[in-house]
C-alpha cells in the first residue's frame, strides 16, 4: 500500500512552518533570528506546543518569504480560498519577468475573472 500524502489542510500549522523552513533550507536558528523570536519558541511552534500570535505569524511569513495570508489561513484565521487569491496576486507582484504595467494588467484581469466567476450560477 503506497504511503499517504498529506495535503496542506491536513497538517498542523507547526508542521507547515517546519516544512516551509526546510524547503527554504533554513535552520531553526536562522528563521528564529530573522523573525526576532527565540529558537526554543520557534521549536515549540513547530511541534504544536504553542500557538503564535498574528504578529509572530506575520514575522514568520516574512522570514519564510510567504504571504501572511498563507500562514493565517493555515492557522485557521482566514478562509483558505481568500488566501489562495492573495497568493496568486502576491506571485504576480513579485514576478520579475513582467513589467510593472504588465503586472497591473494581469492583476486587474485576474480580479475581473474572479468577479465574473463568483457571480455566475454554479452548475
Amino acid at each position: 500500500m503506497p504511503p499517504k500524502r498529506s495535503s496542506p489542510k491536513s497538517i498542523g500549522l507547526g508542521e507547515f512552518i517546519r516544512r516551509q523552513r526546510e524547503l527554504g533550507q533554513q535552520s531553526v536558528r536562522q528563521l528564529a533570528d530573522a523573525c526576532g523570536i527565540s529558537n526554543a519558541y520557534l521549536s515549540q511552534i513547530e511541534r504544536g506546543l504553542r500557538s503564535p500570535s498574528s504578529f509572530v505569524l506575520k514575522a514568520l511569513a516574512d522570514g519564510l518569504e510567504l504571504s501572511s495570508e498563507t500562514l493565517y489561513a493555515q492557522a485557521g484565521i482566514l478562509d483558505p480560498s481568500d488566501a489562495r487569491t492573495e497568493d496568486v496576486i502576491e506571485a504576480i507582484r513579485h514576478d520579475r519577468h513582467l513589467s510593472a504595467r504588465q503586472r497591473e494588467m494581469l492583476i486587474e484581469m485576474y480580479e475581473s475573472f474572479r468577479k465574473v466567476n463568483d457571480s455566475a450560477p454554479r452548475k
